[in-house]
């Protein structure tokens, strides 16, 4: 049984391992077409904790009754935040992805309100009201790269006052690593575990456009 499971792992290893690999979006988006119907049991199986903190982190610093919050959950995939949400008592969901596979499990879980296929940098999200965005990311090795450009990105939001750095939250134990290589040698992540970090931003209000007010309850984003 051990070594089934020991074999179930090297190859939930693998295939994970693969999409952290991936750079080209047409290829990357592809992969996880062809990965949603495993998705979730693959990273159950390395002990995925990103959607867990993220609603930790989002609870804590959302004003108001969890029910009258709407949240707009980018890059969505298969629907695992809507599950902690849910669980959480907010039930105003929006989610889009890049993915139609990954949208197909998603709406199958049937707790989003509305679904749209969208690809995050690669066209206008469809709510651009101000609100609190939640994000996420691996701080290991392997995607330090990917973790420098997206905090460049985030700096220059900051610097053009457009969002306001409210916590970056760094996170030890993120999910069991894919492969040595990933693994920051001489740190806590000798157990397997590889680091992540959470980040919450308030994007600012948008300016009244031909006497139009913003929502009273502006999107959250994660």
């Amino acid at each position: 049984m051990a070594q089934e499971e020991d074999g179930s792992l090297s190859e939930v290893r693998a295939r994970v391992g693969a999409s952290h690999g991936i750079t080209d979006l047409a290829h990357k988006l592809h992969f996880y077409d062809r990965w949603a119907r495993d998705y979730d049991q693959d990273v159950a199986t390395l002990q995925y904790r990103a959607p867990r903190l993220a609603v930790d982190c989002l609870t804590q610093a959302l004003p108001g009754p969890p029910h009258a919050a709407l949240i707009l959950d980018v890059a969505c995939g298969t629907g695992l935040v809507a599950a902690e949400l849910q669980a959480r008592g907010f039930l105003q969901l929006h989610g889009v992805d890049g993915s139609p596979g990954m949208l197909e499990q998603a709406r199958a879980r049937g707790l989003y309100q509305q679904l749209s296929l969208c690809t995050l940098g690669q066209e206008p999200l469809p709510s651009p009201e101000g609100g609190l965005v939640c994000l996420t990311t691996r701080t290991n090795p392997s995607n330090l790269r990917y973790k420098e450009e997206l905090e460049a990105t985030l700096d220059r939001l900051e610097q053009a006052r457009e969002w306001e750095r409210l916590v970056a939250w760094p996170v030890d134990r993120w999910e069991l690593a894919t492969s040595k290589l990933e693994v920051v040698p001489g740190t806590s992540d000798s157990d397997g575990f590889i680091s992540g970090i959470v980040y919450l931003y308030r994007k600012q209000e948008v300016a009244e456009v031909e006497g139009v007010r913003p929502s009273a309850q502006p999107p959250a984003g994660l």
